[in-house]
């Protein structure tokens, strides 16, 4: 129990050099940079891990379970 304010210390000036590092911006991001951002990762994934097939076999399961 003794040495744990040391750590705390230590753990909050590392706080404070990341935070001047890397400044968080405040406020929303727009919805077109959000998709632009996310879409290289889903199309990678996509091709990675075969998915159209896969977004195909779930969309028919899901239209048989509907019963249309």
């Amino acid at each position: 129990m003794a040495q744990t304010a040391p750590r705390t210390l230590l753990r909050d000036e590392g706080r404070k050099v990341y935070a001047a590092a890397f400044p968080r911006r405040q406020g929303r991001r727009h919805p077109v940079v959000a998709t632009l951002m996310a879409l290289p990762l889903a199309v990678l994934l996509l091709l990675v891990f075969d998915g159209w097939e896969t977004v195909a076999t779930q969309a028919s399961s899901v239209e048989e379970m509907l019963g249309r």
